[in-house]
């Protein structure tokens, strides 16, 4: 009898060995069906399907729900075992909690309690998956099936989150490719050269917040020495900001070379503006024209931060006349243009609202009194001069804080 019984032993140990082979056999199996479908490049759903499969017919899992965060909250992709309406419970404010395998048995959570443990993945100490496995027998061999489950959830869920971050890299290289057109498209907007007379002197600065800004500046000089200036900031960055900065442009140096006053090529503008962005956007611009052979400066303020006219007594006076901003309605209710006859030597200085608007280390603004009284002491220069020392101080102003916008300058030196 003793020899019959360990026969009967020697024979459940290998019936166990066994069934432990088998499994094993399976794992291998899986996982090498789940590697080629990963370098095959199947969609996440399809991963997701055989997931589920492996579980419930090469494991003999009976309950399991997987969940992956979809559009920043946490969502069960594929489920086993699961009533509908445990589905409709929010686990997002429990899962936070789960850092490691761990068994559920003290949870209160209608949803989490039906379960026997989850199993979090983990990437840099940040849960990219959570698999709720549960409905375990007795006679099951639970600790393999947990390091089965384990294993296979740590490979499905770092392979979606592989695709998830290539899709991510796609969608960079586009938009990289987008704001390299935009920014190429800017570049051809930018005068490359700033024309100059003997009774005048142009100089400019322009500095892109990021890749792409929504600033603008150009000149357009004619045949009787005239010259058409403007200065202009476009609401919103990017692609769209670029696009409409042409349109914009293709407007005003059409509209300046056919209409006889700058009244008219600002009611065009507004009424152009306002065609292409129905009132979603606006365009904030100071144009005027210099005369110099009467020494005499029209202008229109559409909104824009006042520019500044500087003599040489250091007088500063801001040009507010105009209307309001370009593309907000579909007609200006009020129009007034702006005069003055330039008969000394001045500074006209035209700039947007992101000059003043850069901070210091102690939290200061550079604010339009600090750009007044830069502007006075230095208003002998000439206009390039005055714009290389204004940065210089701009940069030795901010020290280690970033420009928070796009900073355009234009400013006109107008001689005696």
């Amino acid at each position: 009898m003793p020899e019959l019984q360990e026969i009967k032993r020697t024979l459940s140990r290998i019936e166990k060995l066994e069934r432990e082979v088998n499994l094993k056999q399976l794992q291998i199996n899986s996982l090498l069906a789940i590697t080629q479908a990963i370098n095959e490049n199947v969609s996440a759903d399809g991963l997701f399907n055989m997931y589920n499969s492996f579980l419930r017919w090469e494991i003999g899992i009976r309950k399991m729900a997987l969940f992956f965060k979809e559009t920043g909250k946490w969502e069960c992709v594929t489920s086993l075992g699961v009533e509908d309406q445990l589905l409709q419970y929010d686990i997002n404010l429990e899962l936070p909690s789960f850092r490691s395998t761990r068994g559920l048995e003290n949870s209160e959570h209608p949803f989490v309690r039906e379960f026997d443990l989850v199993v979090p993945v983990m990437h840099k100490d940040e849960p990219i998956a959570y698999a709720f496995i549960g409905g375990f027998m007795d006679e099951d061999d639970v600790y393999n099936k947990v390091q089965f489950v384990t294993t296979i959830t740590n490979v499905i869920a770092v392979a979606i989150e592989n695709k998830r971050l290539f899709k991510t890299q796609l969608r960079q290289e586009v938009l990289n490719r987008e704001v390299e057109l935009a920014a190429e498209i800017q570049r051809t907007l930018v005068p490359s050269r700033l024309p100059s007379g003997s009774s005048y002197q142009l100089s400019s600065i322009y500095k892109p917040h990021f890749a792409v800004g929504g600033d603008y500046y150009d000149v357009v000089e004619f045949p009787d020495g005239t010259i058409i200036f403007c200065i202009a900031d476009i609401t919103g960055k990017g692609v769209a900001a670029a696009l409409l900065m042409a349109n914009f442009q293709a407007n005003l140096r059409a509209l300046v070379t056919r209409c006889q006053t700058l009244e008219e090529i600002v009611q065009e503008m507004n009424a152009a503006v306002f065609r292409v962005t129905q009132g979603d956007r606006f365009i904030t611009l100071f144009l005027a024209r210099y005369d110099v052979d009467s020494r005499t400066l029209h202008y229109v303020n559409a909104g824009h931060t006042p520019p500044l006219l500087i003599g040489t007594n250091g007088e500063v006076v801001p040009l507010k006349n105009g209307c309001t901003v370009l593309g907000w309605m579909p007609e200006l209710p009020f129009l007034e243009i702006g005069g003055v006859c330039l008969t000394n030597e001045a500074t006209l200085f035209t700039y947007t609202d992101g000059l003043t608007d850069v901070r210091n280390d102690a939290g200061e603004d550079f604010s339009e009194d600090k750009l007044i009284t830069f502007l006075q002491k230095h208003v002998q220069l000439g206009a390039k001069d005055l714009n290389t020392r204004l940065l210089e101080h701009v940069e030795m102003f901010r020290g280690h804080q970033p420009f928070p916008d796009d900073i355009t300058v234009l400013t006109c030196k107008v001689f005696k």
